[in-house]
Order: C-alpha cells, then structure tokens, then sequence
C-alpha cells in the first residue's frame, strides 16, 4: 500500500469480525493520538434522545421508541427479524446520517497526518473505498468463539446468526493491506499498531508549505 499523495489525512478503515478485538485495537491507535471516528458509538448517537435518526426511525417503526424518545434496540430488532424490506427502510434512514457524521469528522481532522474510520461492517458495506488502506483485526475461530459466547446473554444462536451477517475472516484477511492478529496478545498488536503508524506517517514528518 503507498500512501496517498496530497492534502488530507491517510484515511485508514479498521474492521474485524465480532470477537476480534476491534475495538481494544481502536483504543491502541487513538492512545497514539490518532483520531478515530467509531462508526457504533455514532449509531448510538443517532438513536438516542433527540438523535437526528431516532424521529424518523419513531415514523417509520411505530411503537419501537423508548419512553425518552430514544430508539430502544430491542423492539426494533424484532421489527425487522427475517423482514428484508424492513431492515432496506431502515438502513436507508441510517446509512446517510452515519455517512454524513463520518464526512463531519474528516473535515474537522483534516489536518491530521492519519485518521481511522472504526467500521464493523466496512466490507460489507462497501466503506473500504472512502480509506486509503484497511487494517484488519483478527484471531483464530476458537479463540473468536470463547470470547463472543463469554459475553453476557450470548447464544449459540445469536452468535451464529451475527457471523451469517459478516464477510468470513478468511476474506477480509485476503483483502487487507494490514492484519493486526490480537490472539498473540496486547503487547504485540500494540507493536503492530505502532508500525502501522509510523509507515503512514512516515512520509507526512515534514511540514509541507504553499498550495502543492
């Protein structure tokens, strides 16, 4: 991968199956100073109390708001389960709010050398085209398994049915320009973190001047 050329940040996405260790990995670069725009805590923005997505997501799903006027996660999932149409109305309604609270974080780091979008679903939803490069997070079966059904309420089921939804590991590996594998511990994927940033700040070290 070369860095691009121009002004701008290096656009990095971050993704990784449920499991992995994504959103550790998400901390070790913002503990680097890298800023990073989380794709769910913008969701959950956007559903919450007078979130730009919870009115519309109110109309369009009657009876799946909270008593604060916040979208409560639970009804709606049951409002679209198995309801293919239903979920296209949805993601219609959120897809662009989410695009466009992406779009507001790159202006307002624009003078960063290196930002990271943190997308669960970045290749399924055809996010890698906005990065520059994509890193990937990733451990073997086992090791995703134990740590997905240790989580609190967590069914064979639900996991299964999570998994159905995302591109096989396999396959984001084969697809990305890093791959920062956490089942060999936070020391090292810290040290990978580190050579990721370097390698795409390397080249932005120098303050650049005039207009090229």
């Amino acid at each position: 991968m070369t860095p691009k050329a121009g002004s701008g940040p290096v656009i990095l996405g971050l993704t990784g199956s449920i499991g992995m260790g994504k959103s550790a990995t998400a901390r070790m670069f913002a503990d680097r100073g890298v800023p990073v725009h989380d794709a769910d805590a913008a969701v959950h923005a956007l559903y919450g109390p007078g979130g730009a997505a919870a009115a519309a997501i109110g109309a369009a799903f009657p009876g799946v708001l909270d008593g604060d006027g916040g979208v409560d996660r639970t009804r709606l999932r049951a409002a679209v389960l198995d309801a293919p149409d239903r979920m296209a109305a949805l993601e219609a309604i959120v897809h662009p709010l989410v695009r466009a609270a992406s779009t507001d974080f790159l202006a307002r780091h624009a003078a960063a050398p290196l930002v990271v979008l943190d997308i669960p679903l970045l290749y399924e939803t055809g996010g890698a085209g906005r990065c520059d490069a994509v890193v990937v997070v990733s451990a073997p079966p086992e090791i995703q398994r134990a740590r997905v059904l240790a989580r609190p309420g967590m069914t064979e089921a639900a996991f299964a049915a999570i998994l159905a939804k995302q591109m096989p590991d396999a396959e984001k590996r084969a697809r990305a320009d890093f791959v920062i594998d956490t089942s060999r511990g936070f020391p090292a994927a810290e040290a990978e973190v580190a050579r990721i940033v370097e390698r795409l700040t390397a080249h932005r070290a120098e303050p650049h001047h005039g207009t090229g």
